[in-house]
């Protein structure tokens, strides 16, 4: 693999599911031949030290920028550019693709030979907006090559790009790591920590954003309840929409079959996988179109843990699930259909089974992180 320069705003120990991508992939990759040039995201004492630390632990060289939010401003580009001579990279992968892939013509023209942009979820948002258009067909023409998530994001994406560059993308979604995530992941001691031993438990493991659909789980849980009686939701995550989804459970009168883990280190998230007997995540597209799902790495987690899942409909979220063979796909919107389909999986442990030893099966054969580095290394 040819030296390269990572250029990103989306690096640990920003948290997210893009960075946790990038940082994944940049490990398997040849520490000697990776160089990492990313913002400083939190510049308090308390988040410069913590970002220090974890640039030391680091394999590679990792350089930050000031900013907290690296774009693609003169500065940058120059510094980038100087990264990338004083380092004698030859190829450039550009974490986000939009907007950092602007600094694709100059980064050519200070010796990169090969150009990578990533893209994922906001890009497609980026496609329907006319000035947004503009910007990524420049980013489409200025790279080698732009990568896509799944069907969903290619098709928004390419729709404006130039043909030749549309022909050029290739998919690269994040991978799952099947021997962190797996069925024997710890989730029975979760289970008795939080005093769910021999309960049906629905775990939904994300952020707690409006998009991600915990509401939509919350206004499913007394039809739910009403045919399985002991049946507990465990929302794992932190985020701003905590405080409304406990007023909704209160409302719904079902706050004592919901448990709030709040924020979880990723070191715990495969035992609170573990946990469910099934994993939900009704995801919905929201503000026309912008705020969409990009694929839904955690449908995959919770499939190589070896749960069935339910997904929303939200822009790529339906690729991260074989519909009715791992899973089933509803609509975001839909607290009838999302019910249905977890009562349907939690009174039948024969179905659970199956569909969850199917899901294990597809994250082996197509989703490893290994097979997905060895992509990237090649577009490299």
């Amino acid at each position: 693999m040819p030296k390269t320069l990572i250029v990103t705003n989306d690096f640990p120990p920003r948290p997210g599911g893009i960075q946790a991508f990038l940082h994944s992939m940049a490990l398997r990759l040849d520490p000697d031949r990776v160089v990492v040039y990313a913002s400083t995201w939190n510049r308090t004492a308390e988040g410069r030290e913590a970002t220090a630390r974890f640039d030391a632990e680091q394999p590679f060289t990792v350089v930050r920028d000031r900013a907290t939010m690296l774009l693609p401003t003169p500065r940058a580009t120059r510094r980038a550019a100087a990264l990338l001579r004083e380092h004698g990279c030859t190829s450039v992968w550009f974490g986000a693709a939009a907007p950092l892939g602007l600094m694709a013509p100059a980064l050519r023209a200070a010796g990169a030979r090969r150009l990578v942009a990533t893209t994922h979820g906001h890009e497609a948002g980026w496609a329907q907006l006319p000035a947004a258009r503009r910007l990524l067909r420049r980013i489409g023409e200025g790279t080698d090559t732009l990568t896509y998530l799944g069907e969903y994001t290619r098709s928004r994406i390419a729709g404006v790009l130039t043909p030749q560059a549309a022909a050029r993308m290739v998919q690269l979604p994040p991978g799952v790591d099947e021997k962190t995530f797996h069925p024997g992941s710890g989730g029975a001691a979760v289970r008795e920590r939080l005093g769910l031993a021999g309960r049906p438990v629905v775990v939904c493991v994300s952020r707690l954003v409006p998009r991600k659909g915990q509401d939509t789980l919350i206004r499913a849980l007394p039809r739910v309840l009403a045919e399985v009686p002991d049946a507990v939701l465990l929302v794992v995550g932190g985020g701003p929409y905590e405080r409304d989804l406990r007023a909704l459970a209160e409302e719904s009168g079902v706050a004592d079959a919901v448990r709030f883990t709040g924020p979880v280190p990723w070191a715990e998230l495969p035992a609170h996988y573990g946990a469910g007997d099934v994993f939900a995540m009704p995801c919905r597209t929201r503000r026309g179109g912008l705020d969409v799902e990009g694929l839904g790495i955690v449908y995959l987690e919770a499939s190589a843990t070896g749960l069935p899942v339910v997904a929303g409909d939200s822009g790529g979220a339906p690729d991260a699930v074989l519909d009715g063979e791992t899973g089933w796909v509803v609509r975001g919107t839909s607290p009838e259909e999302a019910a249905d389909r977890i009562t349907v999986l939690l009174r039948d442990p024969e179905l659970r089974h199956r569909m969850g030893e199917r899901g294990r099966a597809w994250v082996e054969e197509r989703w490893r992180w290994d097979l997905l580095a060895g992509r990237l290394r090649e577009l490299l």
